[in-house]
């Protein structure tokens, strides 16, 4: 099926691949409406910069109110919501061999777990909200007393840290959220966080500007209103883009 308002929508996302992968489900949308797409991609403050200044039609997407909701105050005026493609959540994780007994951040503080965590919590990148809430908890918590520090990154830093750690049965905590591809690959526990500092459970949003709207089509938009991803397919997408794309290789071969 295709509009009579075809031509060329300009899709942003953040340059995170789950990003990617949920970009990639608008993508093939618009193009089933005769859409050709430019899909470009940039950090969080850049890429709703991007949106602001009016160089990109779509933004796949904004995770509203915590993540995003600061980049996003200051033109929300100027762009429709369209749908909520998952509800994304921040999580500081450990892998599931660590014992139970280590519940909550707090508990990263006990004599005897501070011995064996590894200190660094590895990062993606400093204008993600979970490196934000990631600092706040370092502080909140007292962390850094006991040797802890946070360090922003690449998606491979962080990543590719946590399955070489879990390998080797390294006890390490990762700042993480749902969906990603790791929560495909391993089994992850979330750690309490009872200062609420991890932002809760946010809606990420597919948004288009007002003035890109007529150009892209009502039957268009009307079938992206439609489109819910959901959190363990979102993750599933992201495993399989990592894999196919190459952006890192082959987990260890371990029992989920």
């Amino acid at each position: 099926m295709t509009d009579n308002t075809s031509s060329v929508v300009r899709v942003g996302h953040i340059d995170l691949s789950f990003h990617d992968a949920g970009a990639r489900e608008v993508e093939a949308i618009l193009k089933s409406h005769g859409h050709h797409v430019d899909r470009s991609a940039a950090p969080h403050e850049e890429i709703f910069q991007r949106m602001r200044r009016g160089e990109i039609d779509m933004l796949v997407s904004a995770w509203l109110p915590a993540s995003h909701g600061d980049y996003l105050r200051r033109f929300e005026q100027e762009v429709r919501k369209v749908t909520v493609l998952y509800e994304p959540y921040c999580i500081w994780g450990v892998p599931e061999y660590i014992p139970a007994e280590v519940a909550g951040v707090a508990d990263l503080l006990r004599p005897e777990v501070s011995a064996r965590m590894e200190k660094l919590i590895q990062g993606i990148n400093p204008g993600a909200g979970i490196s934000r809430f990631s600092k706040a908890i370092i502080e909140q918590y007292g962390l850094a007393a006991a040797g802890y520090h946070f360090e922003a990154g690449t998606e491979q830093d962080s990543f590719g840290r946590f399955e070489r750690a879990v390998a080797e049965r390294r006890w390490v905590v990762i700042p993480l959220w749902h969906p990603q591809a790791l929560h495909h690959r391993h089994k992850i526990r979330a750690l309490e966080e009872p200062k609420g500092l991890l932002g809760g459970t946010d809606k990420a949003t597919l948004i288009v500007r007002h003035d890109a709207e007529v150009r892209i089509g009502a039957p268009a938009l009307a079938e992206l209103s439609r489109l819910t991803i959901g959190n363990a397919r979102m993750s599933a997408l992201d495993d399989a883009l990592r894999r196919t794309t190459g952006l890192d290789s082959p987990p260890p071969k371990r029992g989920r």
